[in-house]
């Protein structure tokens, strides 16, 4: 599906603000990055200014955010009750890796211009960061697995969110894996990890 201009707008500035940065980018240079004639004016048809630009994808990467947890969540709800809690537990990693590096662009955004604009840092926070934590805490206290399980579980969400996170910032910002360890052995690690949280009886039926 093609992209509207209002969207070809949004997607281009963000990549050039997270390559060039957001001060040293021109409205000019966003307009040719769209398709627009540089320094006609077609941005400020669909936006007051370079901020309003900035300002949408914020705006609308957190509610994307939102719907794509939703349908996570959704997805492993209504995975077969014979898959293992070992492998929903990967389909959880993995889907919040994949998240975290489809954000590679605004979390460059967000570390190098966004302290000068505490209402859209508060919106990253609030619609994209938190809500991710937030899903890790939801999806562990609803498994059955779990449920004897007595732990300050928004804690573990910020531990195991916090593991996955870290991962990919830090393969983004250094250029390889942490400890250089590829992604599947950070999966099966991370796995491992969160199966020491289950109480010993689920354990023991599942080994």
């Amino acid at each position: 599906m093609s992209r509207s201009t209002r969207e070809r707008i949004i997607d281009e500035a963000l990549r050039l603000f997270a390559e060039r940065g957001y001060a040293a980018t021109s409205v000019a240079e966003i307009e040719a990055a769209a398709g627009l004639s540089p320094g006609a004016g077609g941005l400020y048809r669909h936006f007051k200014s370079k901020y309003e630009v900035l300002a949408a994808a914020m705006h609308e990467h957190a509610s994307r955010t939102r719907t794509q947890i939703a349908e996570t969540l959704a997805e492993l709800n209504t995975m077969d009750a014979s898959l293992g809690i070992e492998a929903r537990l990967a389909h959880l990693c993995r889907a919040g890796l994949a998240k975290v590096r489809e954000e590679s662009e605004l979390t460059r955004v967000f570390f190098r211009d966004l302290s000068q604009f505490p209402e859209l840092v508060a919106v990253v926070r609030e619609g994209l960061l938190q809500p991710m934590f937030d899903a890790f805490t939801t999806w562990m206290r609803s498994q059955p697995e779990y449920a004897e399980a007595d732990h300050d579980w928004a804690a573990v969400g910020a531990v195991l969110g916090g593991a996955v996170v870290h991962y990919r910032l830090f393969q983004d910002t250094v250029g390889e894996p942490p400890g250089h360890a590829e992604k599947d052995r950070f999966v099966e690690s991370w796995v491992r990890l969160a199966l020491g949280l289950m109480p010993t009886p689920a354990v023991q039926a599942i080994g």
